[in-house]
């Protein structure tokens, strides 16, 4: 490795950090500097396995020959091509490959540079249908407490987060909230789905009664609820959102940034639920993680109602300069023929049994509290210190990385999603790595 590469910059005042303690960090600063399959190298040349696939995106591990050399190629060949009223070859043959793997019905993609961008494209696509079919009274959209969809004004108004709401105002209008599905105190740690909780989705009939169905455009969820700690829906919940948003003529949305390619041994969540969502939103595995790019997923239903009119009027008044970007197109495709050949679409179905075991063999460990998992996803909900909440987690992912570990907490909840190539080994090593940080914090 390069001198450059393992030099940490002298300064690092310039860079704004992402939801990051940036004084805490830039007193002692965690850098990667390489990657490879299941680990990162890190600035003193240290081994960090990926408990964390990166941010949820690193599905089929670290720089895969398939996806650089695909980037590579497409870079030297055509570097950008305008996706307003002009197109470029990969990213028909992207949409088509995509509509391949979604669930029935999911026939057409439109494309975007992130999961936030999804959602608020998924969110504007929803007003903009309900007009389209005579229903411009229908502007309400409904999110759910403890939901995150990204950071963009839309979705931080249907998200339920409160620290990522609360610093921007009102927000946008007329959107209202379903109660999130944590009940620890009926089904800590339950192994895959909790039995308790599946009658929390008929409180959507309550905001239905109190709004009226003409009213409301679209109802977005994430199935497994994710940067808030992992919440696994309650059995016949998400069937019980479908029946009602038909019922009413209300568009569902899943938010699958998180669950989409692989991540719990179905492309999609609505396939390994059984659910069929209106719209899927997607993002992170699309490509990766390498480079930015996010698909949102319609069905023929939705996309019809827009062709109508004169044929040489634009249908839809939205996109982004980089939509269908072809460095991004090549990465995504490289991105699929990796997962179809090693069978990473799949592969957390045959590997979970042995990722949930393991996983709750930590119940024993000082300060958890609760463990929940659902395909190769799993947290580890621990005691807040009295007076000090989300210190107990921080301290764990700081020890964690010491010891050669990546973890991701989100209040006082460590959350684990390793990539799809994970061996049962690398699943011992990770869990004795973290049975010894457990052990060792206070």
């Amino acid at each position: 490795m390069s001198n450059r590469l393992n030099t940490t910059p002298n300064d690092l005042r310039a860079f704004w950090m992402p939801f990051t303690a940036n004084r805490q960090f830039k007193q002692n600063p965690r850098m990667l500097v390489g990657a490879k399959d299941m680990h990162f190298t890190s600035s003193d040349g240290r081994q960090i396995l990926d408990g964390t696939a990166g941010l949820w995106c690193v599905n089929a591990g670290h720089c895969r020959p398939k996806i650089t050399e695909a980037i590579a190629q497409q870079a030297g060949e055509l570097d950008y091509a305008p996706a307003f009223q002009m197109g470029h070859p990969k990213a028909f043959e992207l949409a088509n490959r995509l509509v391949d793997i979604a669930p029935e019905g999911m026939n057409h993609v439109l494309f975007t540079n992130s999961g936030s961008e999804s959602v608020e494209t998924a969110l504007k696509v929803a007003l903009a249908y309900q007009r389209a079919k005579g229903h411009g009274s229908r502007t309400r959209l409904i999110g759910r407490e403890r939901g995150y969809h990204g950071v963009n004004f839309g979705g931080i108004s249907v998200g339920g987060i409160v620290s990522n709401r609360k610093m921007f105002g009102t927000l946008l209008t007329g959107v209202d909230h379903m109660p999130h599905t944590h009940l620890p105190a009926q089904n800590a740690f339950t192994k895959g789905q909790p039995e308790h909780g599946g009658d929390l989705a008929s409180e959507l009939e309550r905001i239905v009664t109190l709004h009226d169905a003409s009213t409301i455009a679209a109802v977005i969820v994430e199935p497994v609820a994710g940067s808030t700690g992992v919440l696994i829906p309650p059995k016949g919940y998400l069937k019980k959102l479908r029946e009602i948003c038909t019922v009413h003529g209300i568009l569902l949305i899943f938010d699958e940034v998180i669950t989409g390619f692989g991540r719990l041994g179905s492309p999609f969540a609505a396939q390994h639920y059984d659910v069929m969502p209106d719209m899927i939103t997607s993002a992170k595995g699309l490509t990766n993680g390498v480079i930015p790019m996010g698909a949102v997923f319609v069905t023929s239903e939705i996309h019809d109602a827009f062709m109508q009119g004169p044929e040489h009027l634009i249908e839809f008044f939205h996109g982004y300069t980089y939509s269908g970007n072809p460095i991004a197109s090549a990465a995504a495709l490289a991105t699929l023929d990796t997962y179809k050949e090693e069978g990473l679409l799949t592969r957390a179905a045959e590997i979970s049994p042995y990722w949930e075991e393991q996983l709750h063999s930590l119940k024993d460990c000082p300060h958890v509290i609760d463990i929940r998992n659902t395909g190769l996803i799993g947290a580890i909900e621990l005691d807040p210190i009295a007076g000090e909440p989300t210190k107990r987690a921080f301290s764990a992912f700081l020890k964690a990385y010491d010891d050669g570990l990546l973890i991701r907490t989100t209040g006082d909840i460590i959350a684990l999603s390793p990539p799809l190539i994970i061996s049962k080994d690398q699943i011992d090593e990770l869990f004795e790595k973290l049975r010894k940080v457990l052990e060792g914090i206070a």
